[in-house]
């Protein structure tokens, strides 16, 4: 796989490399690795809310108000 960067994203991945002390093409690897993860986490995060929606289990609009109201007070 090939992926063409702008020469500002070049530029940038190379100071940000050089600020971090890896190469380029690491910091890249890494950053997708992470991108990954993260989109994976997501993914199962929807599904779970998506099962629990199914078995009934959600807060009314009134109750999530009340909920963040509190969180705000404290």
């Amino acid at each position: 796989m090939e992926v063409h960067l702008t020469p500002e994203k070049q530029a940038r991945l190379q100071e940000i490399a050089a600020w971090s002390g890896l190469g380029t093409e690491r910091l890249v690897q890494e950053a997708i690795d992470h991108f990954l993860k993260e989109d994976s986490e997501f993914r199962a995060a929807v599904r779970e809310g998506l099962a629990s929606l199914d078995r009934g289990e959600y807060l009314t609009e009134e109750e999530m108000d009340a909920f963040v109201e509190e969180m705000l007070r404290t």
